[in-house]
Order: structure tokens, then sequence, then C-alpha cells
């Protein structure tokens, strides 16, 4: 027999306080080895909390639950039921600072602080009062002086009840509270023996804080009690007892006791589920000051459906516009408001606008308010409206706009104001509540009493003497008892609570909107420009996303209080051109959300007509295109034709390619253009024929940056125009030209040199001189340099490098210039002093490669005249400013990768140590599969690879291997301010030379997200936001995503890589991206339809699943057939963000289309190879191990059929001295 099933027998307890514990042995903890811990955490990870928001508020029952710190949950029951016991609670609060001191002077070495009530006390208040839904223990697990591997691990409730009461004796020694834990729990069970024979009674007392009694094999918590304290025992036959009276063995009994006076409530029953080695705690309480708002499920449905019948009843009445108007002029604070506005209020409570409703039987708005003078009351200029004197009444408006009399309400605690509802509570304080770590929700009485025996069953009971009664002041009143200074901190924090979620609603629904003033523009050139500077023709304007077109209308009349005559608002965008306008905004009643209006668009301000005297055409198929036009150079001569002559001219895209060439070559002449897109120099010219010359601008394909060539009458003789190809330029060129730029009278000149690619250069310099006829000691002193196309002077060449070494194409163009060239040892380099060149001109300087970034900027500083230590180097950006700092000054130049050519910034004071980031950056695409019918092994190198180490050196050495399915490739490391926004790392990482390869227009192109273990990980949102504000850590590492258009997520969207599968194959579609936002819902319904309008598929037509590419193993989402509707719905739907799915930004979503294959399989043969090498991994670890174990003579067969078990660690609480 186990010792919980031995039966104790003894009388009922005897002399007790206030409140006892029962603790409760059964099948309780008998040993389960398929249980699994339910731990809300699992693995003992904690749960990090979201800095960017603040913590959720309180649910309906205006009671706060506790957050699990990773296993704590047995605490949070036992602080719970400590909360709602009046009388420690009361006790508790009774101590004030001079008795335990404060924490603040908690640092000081000679303070007497007693931290454990102190943190009690502050967490009670925070459960009472502060305004969120879970509140954290940390505070008070640290004055514990616990770590947080003891937060992890789980401990016995009970055991933790007693270390916890003496832990509080010993704190509170010396204290009015000495005695607390004695006043409010001890007992006293007294044991009597009476002697048949003599009637001598023997007394053993023993003393007690809880009672342990066994409950298998009983049918009741009453039985076990009357077995265990009450039940006689008789001593006779073999067992007698000996007398110490008779001083003989005598028969003798243990008598019961009459302890009527002692009758006691169940108030508390802490539950555990599990067994033995682990499991969940939480606990059953009666509210007993009624604090909460108890309301079940079945409760709320019925008044939702008592609310519809009065709603029907009420129909006539509501569809009263009168009615409504007056609700809402009642609840405006101001005297008067405008027209408009109140219309744009009606629209939001009913749902439609005044014209849809009402226009066609009550006539337009203001009409029909001049038709009630003895109600309204107009302004002189009778644009504002409000209510008369003898009409303010108070009213409440629901969301139908009914109109009900609000009858005045007070009460301290500001959330339960909104939140209690009238009519649901019971004066009798009888109503229980399920306190599960962070949830709270309201239970029946009868569903406490299932909680006996099994797996998961009432541990612990806590009792109250019911003659216990409570002051009316303390029903319903969190407030009661509390000291003042306690009351004054959580005020403050509820202030800052609430200010913080002002500030994350107004974050999350605020954006930012550019007014471009038509007064300040004028159009030319085929788009709008700025008459002065870009900044003043613009005004910024932030604004809730959620308010009405209306809305935005009246804050721009505000802004603009100079504005006269008709206001048209149209969507604008920046385009190389110029700015464009597209459709106009219409629909005063629609949100700002609701027409797709995003942060950051531009809105175009003007009277939908003209500009500046200058009609406007607006739309898509007026927008303005800039093309690149060349012209052959005339120094050619026949020549290859690397150089033109370019300009840039803007057209409509609408505009008739006939009309472009009338305008571009009046006199005749043939128009190409360049096939192979930004390079102009490519050899893929294609001529525009004559039955092209109907076509527009737009259908020709011709974009932004696209290059035409013309060709005049006399050029025509290299074009075959049957072939439609630019024949004549696909022979090399044998020369070179050079212009002198040692004396200023030949400047103009130009001579050719015939050469080789394998010429060196410093013969072509020698015959240039002859060709210029200058004097040859010139050569001694003198270079030459390449001449970029808009003239300037590129660094020299060194003369010892061949025309290919030199990578000079034939027909560059060369200066011969002062000065000797660099060696190939040496570098070349440009520097400028500060980011501004208009204050600073370009300087140039030879320095060895080998030289110290100290030494280059000592050799800048001498050139440019200055002196001093306070400067350091930095590269410049593709902004042509100071970009990257040159930190390391020990390092070489070829060290960090500096050539011939750069541009360095002497940048005045010293490099910043502190508040800088260095961050690795990756540049990231996303993978796509390999095409049908490519080789099977080829297509799964991207998963086996993963397995594989990744070598890369976060100071900066490029990566020794590459992620081949991610096509994730390092770019290099920024430093930057940790001040800085995500908008400036993202400027910044284009800079990198990986970077510049690609074309971004701007930062919104791109994604950021953090790289772990060689993959992306959190994405990161809002380019407004401080790097600060992400907590990156010090060994962040960062990867950039180009996109193809902008994007600006929202914190409730969440970014999912759907493929489709293909029918009949075990292989997908290449992946595409796809925005789900969450902010209603994150259930796998929502996420079926979703991806169903994605593909245009009936939701029933499809089956998605997750992706988990590091066990190459495919989860399917499914169970969508099981929804519930919402008026029955009794749990609320799981959400995919957590187990077992634990949804994130980045995840793939594979989908199958029923339609065309019912094959469930999400496999592919990638995931066949993966797990296959995944599990040979995992045999030749298990053999190496069994290896291990054979040299050290342990025997793996016994070993495997053991179950292990984690040592088991006292639980024990740190309490200072205070005797």
């Amino acid at each position: 027999m186990s010792e919980w099933n031995m039966i104790k027998i003894c009388k009922i307890a005897h002399g007790m306080k206030d409140c006892f514990a029962f603790t409760m042995f059964g099948d309780l903890f008998e040993e389960d080895s398929s249980f699994i811990s339910n731990n809300h955490f699992g693995k003992g990870k904690k749960s990090k909390p979201r800095d960017s928001e603040p913590p959720p508020p309180r649910d309906l029952t205006s009671l706060s639950g506790i957050k699990n710190q990773g296993g704590t949950c047995y605490l949070n029951s036992l602080l719970q039921t400590l909360l709602f016991t009046p009388e420690f609670r009361e006790a508790l609060f009774s101590l004030g600072p001079e008795e335990l001191g404060s924490l603040d002077d908690s640092s000081k070495p000679d303070a007497k602080v007693r931290i454990i009530p102190l943190q009690l006390q502050r967490l009670f208040a925070q459960l009472l009062l502060l305004d969120q839904q879970a509140a954290s223990t940390t505070d008070l697990t640290e004055s514990f002086g616990w770590n947080s591997h003891e937060e992890m691990r789980q401990h016995d409730v009970q055991e933790l009840n007693r270390i916890l009461f003496s832990a509080l004796e010993t704190s509170l020694v010396g204290t009015s509270g000495h005695d607390l834990i004695k006043r409010l729990y001890h007992g006293i069970v007294v044991n009597q023996i009476v002697c048949k024979e003599c009637k001598n009674i023997s007394e053993r007392q023993e003393d007690f804080l809880d009672l342990t009694v066994a409950v298998k094999g009983v049918a009741g918590l009453e039985e076990a009690l009357w077995n265990m304290y009450v039940e006689e025992e008789y001593f006779e036959n073999e067992n007698l007892y000996r007398c110490g009276t008779c001083d003989k063995l005598v028969e003798a009994s243990k008598t019961e006791m009459d302890d009527s006076e002692y009758m006691y409530e169940l108030f508390s029953v802490i539950i555990h589920k599990g067994g033995c080695y682990g499991g969940h705690y939480h606990v059953y309480i009666r509210d007993v000051d009624e604090l909460g708002n108890w309301q079940l499920q079945e409760e709320e449905d019925r008044l939702i459906e008592d609310t519809a019948l009065r709603d029907n009843e009420n129909a006539k009445e509501v569809e009263n516009p009168l009615v409504v108007l007056k609700a809402i002029l009642s609840e405006e604070e101001s005297k008067q408001i405008p027209v408009d506005q109140l219309g744009q209020k009606l629209s939001e409570k009913k749902g439609m606008s005044w014209n849809k409703k009402y226009r066609k039987q009550y006539g337009a708005l203001r009409k029909y308010l001049q038709n009630h003078p003895h109600i309204f009351q107009f302004s002189p200029d009778e644009n504002k409206v409000s209510l008369k004197e003898k009409h303010k009444l108070l009213f409440k408006s629901d969301s139908q706009g009914q109109a009900l009399q609000s009858p005045p309400q007070k009460n301290d605690v500001q959330w339960n104001s909104e939140k209690k509802p009238t009519g649901l509570r019971d004066s009798s304080g009888c109503h229980w509540f399920d306190l599960n770590d962070s949830k709270v929700q309201p239970i029946k009485e009868m569903d406490i009493e299932k909680q006996f025996q099994g797996k998961e069953s009432a541990y612990m009971l806590f009792y109250r003497k019911s003659q216990l009664k409570r002051p009316p002041e303390a029903r319903g009143n969190p407030r009661y008892q509390i000291p003042e200074h306690l009351l004054n901190e959580m005020n403050a924090a509820n202030t800052e609570l609430q200010k913080k979620r002002a500030e994350c609603d107004s974050a999350n629904n605020g954006i930012d909107l550019h007014l471009h003033l038509s007064s300040c523009y004028k159009f030319h050139n085929g788009a709008l420009h700025p008459s002065l500077t870009w900044k003043e023709g613009v005004v910024d304007l932030t604004i809730d996303r959620r308010k009405t077109l209306g809305d935005l209308r009246q804050s721009v009349f505000q802004v603009l209080e100079s504005w006269e005559g008709d206001m048209i608002l149209s969507i604008a965008k920046p385009l190389p051109a110029g700015l464009h306008l597209y459709q106009i905004l219409d629909g005063d009643e629609l949100t700002l959300d609701g027409i797709g209006l995003a942060d950051g668009a531009d809105i175009f301000v003007w009277n939908g007509k003209e500009v500046g005297g200058t009609k406007v055409m607006t739309g898509a198929d007026h927008e303005p295109v800039v093309i690149n036009v060349l012209r052959l150079a005339e120094y050619n001569e026949g020549g290859k034709g690397q150089h033109f002559t370019e300009s840039q001219h803007v057209f409509s895209c609408s505009t008739k390619l006939g009309d472009l060439r009338r305008a571009l070559a009046p006199s005749g002449g043939i128009i190409l253009k360049n096939g192979s897109g930004p390079d102009k120099e490519a050899k893929n010219w294609e001529v525009f024929l004559e039955e092209d010359m109907k076509e527009t601008v737009k259908g020709v394909g011709l974009m932004d940056g696209c290059s035409v060539l013309i060709l005049d009458s006399h050029d025509q003789s290299f074009v075959n125009v049957s072939s439609g190809n630019l024949t004549a330029f696909t022979y090399d060129i044998s020369w070179l030209q050079v212009k002198n730029f040692c004396r200023t009278q030949d400047e103009e000149k130009h001579v050719k040199i015939t050469a080789t690619i394998e010429t060196v250069m410093s013969d072509i310099k020698m015959k240039a001189i002859r060709e210029f006829q200058l004097e040859e000691e010139l050569a001694n002193d003198s270079c030459l340099r390449p001449v970029s196309g808009n003239g300037k002077l590129l660094s020299p060449v060194p003369e010892d490098y061949t025309v290919k070494e030199a990578e000079l194409k034939m027909g560059s163009l060369l200066g011969l210039c002062h000065g000797k060239a660099p060696t190939s040892t040496q570098l070349f380099l440009y520097f400028i002093v500060g980011s501004d060149q208009n204050a600073s001109p370009e300087m140039e300087i030879v320095v060895e490669e080998n030289a110290s970034v100290k030494e280059c900027l000592n050799l800048m500083l001498e050139k440019s005249g200055l002196s001093g230590d306070n400067w350091h180097l930095r590269r410049i950006d593709w902004c042509y400013e100071a970009g990257e700092a040159l930190s390391q000054e020990n390092a070489t130049l070829k060290e960090l990768n500096v050539c011939s050519g750069d541009t360095l910034v002497v940048t005045e004071g010293k490099l910043p140590a502190k508040g800088f980031l260095k961050i690795p950056v990756w540049w990231f695409k996303s993978s796509s599969h390999k095409k049908h019918g490519e080789n099977t092994q080829d297509q799964v190198n991207g998963m086996t690879c993963k397995m594989d180490a990744l070598q890369v050196s976060p100071a900066g050495d490029s990566p020794e291997y590459i992620h081949t399915d991610m096509d994730l490739c390092y770019a290099g490391s920024i430093e930057i301010a940790g001040e800085a926004s995500l908008e400036d790392l993202k400027m910044q990482a284009m800079t990198l030379l990986c970077c510049q390869e690609q074309i971004v227009p701007l930062p919104s192109f791109l994604r950021a997200w953090t790289v772990d273990s060689k993959r992306p990980a959190k994405l990161l949102r809002n380019n407004k936001q401080q790097l600060n504000d992400y907590k990156l850590g010090a060994r962040v590492e960062i990867c950039i995503e180009p996109l193809q258009k902008e994007e600006h997520l929202g914190p409730h969207e969440l970014l999912l890589r759907v493929q489709m599968g293909i029918p009949g194959e075990r292989d997908y579609y290449d992946s595409m991206d796809l925005v789900w936002d969450i902010s209603k819902e994150c259930t796998t319904w929502a996420l079926r339809q979703r991806v169903a309008s994605h593909y245009c598929l009936p939701v029933d037509k499809i089956e998605i699943a997750k992706y988990f590419p590091e066990r190459f193993e495919w989860l399917p989402i499914s169970s969508w057939t099981q929804q519930i509707s919402k008026r029955k719905r009794k749990k609320k739907p799981e959400s995919l963000q957590s187990a077992p799915y634990h949804l994130k930004d980045g995840d793939i979503i594979g989908v199958k289309n029923l339609l065309l294959d019912d094959t469930k399989d999400f496999s592919t043969v990638r995931d066949d190879i993966g797990k296959e090498k995944q599990r040979q991994l995992a045999l030749q670890k298990k053999k190496s191990q069994q290896a291990e174990r054979l040299q050290d003579h342990v025997f793996s067969e016994e070993k495997l059929n053991i179950k292990h078990r984690k040592t088991e660690v006292a639980l024990s609480i740190n309490v200072g001295v205070f005797r």
C-alpha cells in the first residue's frame, strides 16, 4: 500500500483560525508515462513580450491574470488564491513603509528593506488596479533569489505554500504583521484517547497550517475528512493501549469532539493536471468581494438576443432621423459642429450616408435641419449646427444610433466603468472564476464538483470561516484598504498605459500624407514641377486611416486657411519626369483605408482643371515617360559607336511613335530601340519599322530610362533595314582617342592612336605626345586618364598596364594630364573635406595600397592644409554623401578593399564608439524552384545544404559557402547609429557593392529581415522606427530582400510565401508573396479563405500545409469544416500563430488544387532526400554514441528502457535577517 493510500486516523482540527487549506492525494500523482506537460510556453522557453506594443487591457471579467515565466503556474495559482483571500490581502496592505521600508532604498547597504512583502504588496496592487490582461511576477521571484532556471522548473504548490509562509514570517519579524500567518492559518489537531477502564482522557496537540487527506477509494471529500480526522478508532484485542493512569494495556478509543462552532466555506480550488514529475496548475476561486464581472457565454448569448429583440421593437424610433441627429449632437463637447461633419458622423452610426438612407423621404440634410428650427440652431454663416438648449439631454448612443437615457455612473477604477454590465452581480458573492495563468474566465459552481480524482483534479483546497462578513464598502471595490502610495503608483501606471495605447493606436493607424499645393507648381515638359524648392510646395499631414475622405478634406481646409474656390484632391505620384496626377478622390463617406490610401501617399490639391493656366492631363494613359535619345558623336567617324551624344526628352505614354519621330528627327531618319535594356552600349539595336509608327510609346514597350538611337540620313548606311539590325557597329575599333589637357590652347584637339588590347599604356602616351608635338620630357611628368561621358577625368591608368588590363574599350577617350601615374602597388584616390561637394572641391592623391588609414588621412590633411587629430575618413555613398566610416585606423587600404578611383570623405570629429551598430548585411532573394525536367539531385542541393555550416566572418570577409536555395549572399558590413531609422539602414545597405548592382528606386522597395541560423527570421516593419526600438543586439545580422513594388506592411499583416503544387508531380510552381491581414482573426478558416481568394478557387477545393524546412516536413492546416457559428461558439478559435503551426512572416504555405490534383501528399523528392540524409546523420551519431558507451563499459540496452527524470531540486526562498 502506498503512503498516499494509508488512512491516518485523528481528531478533526481543533482551534483553527480564519482560513485553512487541505491537500488531497490519490491517483493524482501516480505516474503517467504518456503524459505531455501542458506548460503554456513549452520547451522551457520564456515568452518574449512585444516591446513595441503595450500589454492588452483586461477582458470582460475585469480580473487580471499572471504571466507564466516558463514553469511558474504553481506560483501563479497560489498568488491568486492569496490575493482573493480578503483577510490575507488586507493584513498585508496594513503594513506601511514605516515598517517594511521602501523598494527605492533596496540598493542602499544599510537600509532595512523587507523586499518580499513589499513586492507582494506591489503585485497585489497591480492585479487589483492595473489595467492589463496579466501581471508579471519577475520582480517577486527576483526578491525570492530565484534565477531563470528556477523560474523554468515545476514545483509542488503545497511545498511552495509552506515555504512562502515561512519566508513571510521571517520577513515580518519585528513588525505588527509578525503573527500574520499564525493569526490567519494556524490550527491545532487534538488527539483524545479515552481509557475504557478508568475513563482517563489523554490529549496530544499538533500544530498545522494545512491538512492532508487521502481521497483514493472514497466517495467524496466529506468521507475522506471523516476517515482521516473524525472516525473513532478502537484499541482492542491485540492492539491495546497502555494507559498511564492504569499503568497497563487496556482497551481504549479515540472519541469525536463537538466542533460545531467552526463552519468553513470553500473559496479556492487549485487544480493539477499531469503526473508526478510534471504538469500544469490552475485555480478555481470564489470572488468573495465581487471584484470581477461574472458572465457565462450562455448569458452573453441571451443578452445579445434580448438586445436584438429590443432593437426590433424600437426599429421605428431608430429609423427616425430626428432622434439620431439629436443623439449625435448631444454627444459633442463643442457647442457647434460643421454640417458636413454631422453627416459623416451619421454615416458612421448608420453604416450609410444621409443621401442613401434618408434623402429620398426627407430631402437634403441641410434643408431637413432648417425645417426644424425649434430643435436645431445654425451659426450666422449657416455652416455649423447645434441643439437648442432645451433639447440638450444626456444621451447615450449605441451602435445602431438608438438614443438611451444615460444615468450617471461613478467608479474610481476607469477600466471598470466601461466593462461592467449592470444586473449581473449576485449579492451573495458566490461566483467562481477559473484563473489559468494569463487567462481568466467565469465558471459554474457545478464544474468544481467534477474536479475530484482523475488526471485533472483538485489538489489543494482553501477555506474561510463562514461567519466572516465583509464590509459593504469592500464589495466591488478593488481600491479598498490599498495604501495611498500604491494607489498613486497604480494611477500613474494606468495613465502611462493609456498614453502608450493611444500612441500605439496612433502609430498603427496614423498615416503621413504629402499635400502638394497647385499654387506652388507649374506644368512643363509633360509633368508638374515645383516653382520653388520641392519642400516649399509640400505640406505634410498626419491623419488616422480610419477617418473618412470628408474628414481629410476638412483637415486640408483647416491647414490651408487661405484656399478659395473648389478643392479637388487627386492621387499623385513622383515619376522621373516629374509629378503626375491619377484618379480624383471621391466619396466623402468612405474611409481612407477603404479607398486604399497608404502611408506616405502624395495628394495633389487643385481645382481639378488646370495648374498655372495650363490644362493637366491625368490618369495612367497620360503618364510622362523619360526617354534617353542618343545620336552618334561626330568624332566617331565610322567607329564602333561607344560614345554618343545623349539628351533626355519627355513624352506622354499615349504619344504615337510617328509623332515622336517627327519631334526628334524632323528632317527624316531612323529610330532604333535598345533591346538589351538599360545598357545603351549593347549591340542589340532594333529598328522601328514604318508600320510601328501608328503604335503608342507605351505600346512599343518604351518606359522610363529606355534609350532610342536616332540615325540621320547620312548614318543610315550602317543599318540593314531588311533585317532590322544595326550591323555597322559589330566590328572592333583598333584605336583610342586622346585629348590634350596639358596645354589650354590645345584642349579641344583630339588625336587617334592606333592600338590593340595588348598595347602598353606608356607607348600610347608617347605616341600621343608626338602627335601633339609636345616636348618628350613631358613623358616623365604626365599620365593618361580616362574621360567619363560627362567629361570628368577618372583615375590615371598605370603605365605598365596594357589596354586590356586597364579595362579600356576601343574608341575610348583618354586625357593627357600633368602628374605621374600610380604604379601597380599605388592607389589613386579622390577626396573631399566634409560631405558638401559644392563647399569643398574634389582633390586627388596617390598613396601606397599598404598605407594605413591613419597615414592616408594625414596625407590628405596635409594636402588640404588642415591639421589636428579630430578627423576621420569615410567612404562616399551612392548619394555622394559621407557613408561608412573607416574605423580601423591601423588597417591598410588594401585590407579595407579601397580601390583606385574611390572617393573618400575627410570628416571632422572622432569616430563615435557608443550608440553605433556594426551590422553584417546579406542580400536575399526569394527561393524559386527548378523548372520541370531538371535534374532532381540539382533540385535538392538547395535543401541538403542546410545541414552544412555556412562559414562567414562577421568582420567583413566574404563567405566561403552560399545558401543555394535562398540566394543569400554576403554584401558587407555597415555602421549605423542606433537612433537611425530602418529607412536609413536600407539606404546605407543600398550603397554596398553587392546591392549597387540592383535597381532600387526607394527604400520602400526593400524588405529587411534579421538573420538567424543563416536564415531570414524576423521581418522588420515601419521604415520610420528607430533601430534601437527593435532590440537588435550587438551580434545581429540583417538581410535585405529587393521587391518589385513598394511595400508598407502594417503590424497586423502577415507575409507568407505560397506555392501551388504541380498536378501529377511531387513539385511546386515558384512561390509568390501573400500578405494576410490577421487583425480580426488568425484562424484556419480565415487563412483558407485568403489563399483561395488569391488563387481564385473555391475554399472547399484547396488543401494547404505549412512547410518546416529544418525537418523537411509539411503540416496540413485542416479542421476548417469544424467551425461553429459565432452565436453558439463557446471556445475562442485557436490562433495559427500558436502551437502547432507557430505561423510567422516568411513561412512557406503549400497549396493543392483539388480540382486538378486529388493527392493530399505535400512532400517532394527534395524532402525525401533531405529526410534520408538526416536519418543517416542521426544513425551515424547514434553509432558513435554507442561506441563511446561500450568503451566506458556502459550497457546502452539497459538504459534505453529506463525513463530518465530530471534531478529533483529543493524549492527555497532567500530571506534577509530582520531580527
